[in-house]
């Protein structure tokens, strides 16, 4: 369903605008943020507002505080510093410390001029957040003349900032962000009507995790690549030795039946057929790569060269890819070099004119790690949401913005 986005419509000057962003980011050991990417995918929208003369009066969360009251380790004070020195000295930013709804949040708003910004503290330390509670929402609605969802990393939750306030706003403009249109885009085009062969790479842990990803994607690609921890529960379904790697026994059936599912269906599956193994993560640990079955003892924490090479084949042909979940313990030399080569993989592919897209933090940040992020089609700021995307569901959140 096509939204009315902030491109097709601006406000007017000195009007409040509440942005939901996801201003969810890492912090430091001494409390300054670590990775800002998230603060500047949302610039591009807070812009559009301030720079049309209304005032983006912002609200985020962080982390998972209790509900019952302000937390100092999750206050967004830091992301307010982080914030304003993005946004440079031609504009003002206020932040609400401790408060995100009553009289100190709307004295701020009100007290704010043309061009300015607010934020607003965790929406989380007020329990009405996660709950949904339409009292919550009303408090936030009232603080905004209208609404932009710019938030897509929350944007399968049906938290109150989320869906509440939205529909607390109704007689006002709601719009998505550029942020959350470009994601929306991305991934709904790519499954929607893919260009051809469309190649799903699946990484990560578990299998459950991306079970209704796996289910709905085996309808729509052409072919599966599946790494990570999550490819020994396949690799153990069909038979295979697995060593001491990674698996989840009550997934071995599901798989069993998804193997079965993709070859009735035609759909090529690809699975790891050697592995770099070691008897316990580090780095300088003792590796060996094992072709086929994983010896009792070893763990299998990244593709082989062989599969590297397989799978980087069937990346080279594709002409659309969605990659969501490393291919081994990326975090960890020398376990990182599966990730990478698909990482580059997907820089080749892109370069060639394929579509790329990259779902979940993790893989985010791999790509960056990687050097490519900047030379993909996109790289989504948001993983449970894309994976989402990915199953097939509706946002609520979406549902309630003005239709195109």
């Amino acid at each position: 369903m096509p939204v009315k986005t902030i491109a097709d419509w601006q406000p007017d000057p000195g009007m409040p605008v509440l942005v939901r962003v996801d201003f969810n980011v890492p912090l430091r050991s001494d409390g300054r943020v670590l990775d800002d990417r998230r603060i500047r995918k949302a610039m591009p929208t807070i812009r559009r507002i301030i720079d049309a003369g209304g005032i983006a009066v912002c609200m985020s969360h962080l982390g998972r505080p209790a509900g019952i009251g302000p937390e100092k380790r999750l206050s967004l004070a830091p992301v307010a510093e982080a914030l304003r020195g993005l946004l440079g000295s031609a504009h003002s930013l206020y932040f609400v410390e401790r408060a995100c709804r009553g009289e100190r949040a709307q004295a701020v708003v009100d007290a704010a001029n043309e061009g300015d910004v607010v934020l607003l503290d965790n929406l989380r330390f007020e329990a009405g957040e996660k709950a949904g509670d339409p009292d919550f929402a009303a408090d936030l609605a009232a603080l905004g003349r209208a609404w932009v969802n710019d938030a897509f990393g929350t944007a399968h939750r049906d938290d109150a900032s989320m869906v509440a306030v939205p529909m607390a706003m109704q007689s006002r403009p709601r719009v998505a962000g550029l942020l959350l249109d470009r994601e929306l885009r991305f991934l709904g085009e790519a499954i929607a009507s893919p260009a051809r062969p469309f190649v799903a790479v699946l990484g990560g842990a578990k299998v459950s995790d991306k079970l209704g990803a796996i289910r709905n994607l085996l309808k729509l690609v052409d072919a599966i690549v599946v790494g990570g921890g999550m490819a020994y529960t396949f690799l153990a379904a069909q038979g295979d030795a697995i060593g001491d790697s990674l698996i989840e026994r009550d997934m071995v059936q599901t798989a069993t039946e998804l193997l079965a599912e993709a070859g009735a269906a035609g759909k090529a599956m690809h699975l790891p057929t050697d592995h770099v193994c070691a008897q316990r993560i580090g780095t300088g640990v003792h590796t060996r790569v094992c072709v086929g079955d994983v010896p009792d003892g070893w763990m299998g924490l990244d593709i082989g060269p062989a599969t590297i090479e397989a799978f980087t084949g069937v990346l080279e042909h594709a002409s659309t890819v969605v990659w969501n979940g490393p291919m081994g313990v990326f975090e960890t030399s020398p376990f990182d070099a599966g990730t990478r080569a698909v990482a580059m993989a997907l820089q080749g592919a892109t370069e060639r004119g394929a579509v790329t897209i990259v779902g979940g933090g993790e893989t985010a940040a791999a790509v960056e790690a990687a050097g490519v992020a900047e030379h993909l089609s996109h790289v989504s700021t948001g993983g449970g949401a894309s994976l989402r995307m990915l199953e097939g569901t509706p946002f609520a959140s979406v549902a309630c913005l003005e239709q195109a």
